[in-house]
């Protein structure tokens, strides 16, 4: 267990209110800007797809623009995570914003399909520790009751981002370039990394740590040939070839060692004790849950707009920010929530939405509308933003500084394996649905009817999902935030 201790820039020491008047307030500014590097990225690429396949080719291959940026974010949560515990939040959010600017900064000038999807990982890398990072920075220097307010706050940069992220993307792809949208990232990168600088300070004790790089590894392996698996079988090579029983069997090998790798690691990059407590279980498999519908939607709607009735990219992005026009709504409306009836019940209400959304969506694909996918954008997002941020603090809560990082990154690590898991199943579903159409590759991607058949498709898996992330909301424990506030070091177990 790392000796770390948290600086007197902490909650104990700061505590006069919630706000940029505030002593914090400056931190919480400092937050809210590199929350919307990720939020941004997070809606902007999607309406650009379309435009990066007419210049530089590779339909099929664009689940992996998302895949690979999603598994290089999974596979480094841990790490980072980790490491944040060591060393502190400060260094750890300052190098993956660097990535960040490293990997934009090269997509922007991809000269290929394979070139970007490259670049993505580096991008992915960094927003590894971007995202869990600021989230965990708010658990240290906010209280429970404090993080209700503070949720309104970075809630805003969601909805922000929700409409400038597609309205960029589009204005990009119709007016100037899909280069664009990865360009736009350098100055709010540089802006983030001043303003951490200058105002987030930290005190920790520093010790000697044993690094799990054979941990890391493995599970990185793992993942790769698993996602591998998924998102090439019955394209690349048939689902019963050599190559994808091979790689669906290793994956799988090296997961169970990688548990074991665990077991006897001295400082386990995902420590195993993580899971094996009910709450902390719980929200990870919530989270991992509503990483696959995000992606399945934010992937998916604008192309099934774009191709099924020729919205510009504009619109078709505006109708996918009703998502995130939603999930900031009753995010910053959450913490009332969950302060009054619990989290388990917040996270239920919110998962009920969640199924709603997608399977309105569903039921209405066959008759193409920017109104109708907008309106089931919002129920979806309404439903997030109840799940997700309540099960998040309800994990960070129950534990003690020197673990926070590793929770909070265990937490975002399932929802970016569900979501890079998740676009992987969604795109070898589509992918099938233009297989099976007979009509060949080029043909199918611009037919409306398979187009409207694969988006159907991928719809109802999303449906799927969400009743699955239901059950484990259910399972949940009935919990209030004073019986998840730690009062003692937990123990490893």
């Amino acid at each position: 267990m790392t000796s770390a201790s948290p600086a007197p820039t902490a909650a104990s020491a700061l505590t006069t209110g919630v706000g940029f008047r505030s002593e914090r307030g400056p931190i919480l500014i400092a937050l809210m800007v590199t929350t919307g590097l990720v939020a941004i990225d997070s809606t902007i690429l999607a309406t650009a797809v379309p435009s990066i396949v007419n210049d530089i080719g590779g339909f099929a291959s664009f689940p992996w623009l998302f895949s690979i940026y999603l598994l290089a974010q999974a596979v480094s949560v841990p790490l980072y995570a980790k490491f944040s515990d060591m060393v502190g939040r400060k260094p750890i959010i300052l190098i993956g914003i660097g990535l960040f600017l490293l990997g934009s900064v090269l997509c922007g000038f991809a000269w290929s399909m394979p070139a970007l999807i490259a670049f993505r990982a580096i991008q992915g890398l960094g927003a590894g520790a971007v995202q869990p990072m600021s989230i965990t920075i708010a658990g240290d220097i906010y209280t429970v009751a404090e993080r209700a307010k503070t949720q309104a706050y970075l809630a805003s940069v969601w909805a922000v981002s929700s409409v400038v992220g597609p309205t960029l993307g589009g204005l990009f792809s119709q007016y100037l370039s899909w280069r664009w949208i990865f360009f736009v990232n350098v100055p709010l990168c540089i802006v983030a990394i001043v303003l951490l600088v200058r105002v987030f300070h930290e005190k920790i004790e520093r010790t000697k740590h044993r690094v799990d790089y054979l941990g890391a590894a493995t599970l990185t392996i793992a993942l790769s040939l698993l996602i591998l698996a998924v998102l090439e079988g019955g394209q690349a090579w048939a689902w019963n070839s050599v190559q994808s029983i091979g790689a669906f069997a290793l994956g799988a090998l090296l997961l169970v060692a990688f548990v074991f790798i665990e077991r006897r690691a001295a400082e386990p990059v995902l420590p195993l004790w993580v899971l094996s407590r009910r709450l902390l279980l719980t929200t990870s498999l919530v989270s991992f849950g509503t990483g696959a519908i995000l992606i399945g939607l934010t992937s998916y709607v604008p192309t099934y707009l774009e191709k099924t009735i020729d919205s510009p990219p504009l619109v078709a992005g505006l109708a996918l920010a009703a998502l995130t026009i939603g999930w900031p709504i009753s995010a910053s409306q959450a913490g009332r929530l969950y302060l009054r009836i619990g989290f388990r019940s917040t996270v239920l209400i919110g998962m009920s939405l969640a199924v709603l959304g997608p399977l309105a969506l569903t039921l209405t694909s066959g008759y193409p509308s920017v109104f109708l996918v907008a309106a089931c954008c919002v129920v979806t997002g309404l439903g997030m933003g109840l799940a997700v941020t309540p099960s998040l603090i309800a994990a960070q809560s129950s534990v003690l500084w020197n673990e926070r990082g590793v929770v909070t990154g265990t937490n975002l690590f399932a929802r970016s394996v569900g979501s890079a898991v998740g676009v992987a199943i969604f795109g070898a579903i589509a992918n099938s649905v233009f297989a099976g159409s007979g009509l060949g590759a080029a043909a199918a991607e611009n037919n409306v009817q398979t187009v409207e058949s694969a988006s159907t498709a991928v719809f109802i898996a999303v449906t799927v999902a969400a009743v699955a992330t239901v059950a484990a909301a259910f399972a949940m424990p009935r919990t209030t935030t004073e019986a998840v506030a730690p009062t003692a070091e937990p123990a490893a177990a």
